[in-house]
């Protein structure tokens, strides 16, 4: 079962916290891990994939073009893609920079999609998603990782 870890990031935190993530649900028995920057993803990516964690930093409150356009030029395969697991990421570079409304349009996007979405584990922050301000810590990085491990578990029993 592959999963999904598609990104964009211009300075390297978003990176840091999508490989993250990647740990997470490669640890989970028979999940597979696919990372992807926003200029590598393909529709075959989407279209294999059980489910995706999609990661943006903060860009006016909402997601980078780059992740947009993404979703933009793919929504011929929208409809293929109802009811696999769909979850987010972001970072920021201030406490109060537009996490939240980042990860909304994102999700927004995968709603559109038709997919189910899941927010981080109570383990972490049982939140919308996973997000950080700046360089992700160790805490943050932690709760990357218990965030694809919580996808793929979710997506291993929701298997089409």
């Amino acid at each position: 079962m592959k999963i999904l870890v598609l990104y964009f990031s211009k300075g390297g935190n978003t990176r840091r916290l999508a490989e993250a993530i990647v740990e997470g649900v490669n640890s989970v028995a028979g999940a597979e891990a696919v990372l992807r920057k926003t200029e590598q993803v393909t529709k075959d990516d989407f279209m294999v994939a059980s489910a995706i964690i999609a990661g943006s930093p903060v860009y006016f409150g909402t997601m980078a073009a780059q992740l947009k356009q993404v979703f933009d030029e793919f929504v011929s395969v929208r409809k293929k893609m109802e009811n696999k697991i769909g979850a987010v990421f972001t970072t920021s570079g201030d406490v109060t920079g537009g996490k939240e409304t980042t990860m909304f349009s994102i999700i927004q996007a995968l709603m559109i999609y038709g997919m189910i979405i899941v927010g981080d584990p109570m383990s972490a922050t049982g939140h919308y998603g996973v997000s950080c301000v700046g360089k992700p810590d160790e805490k943050n990085l932690e709760h990357g990782r218990l965030h694809g491990k919580r996808v793929a578990e979710l997506a291993h029993k929701v298997k089409l």
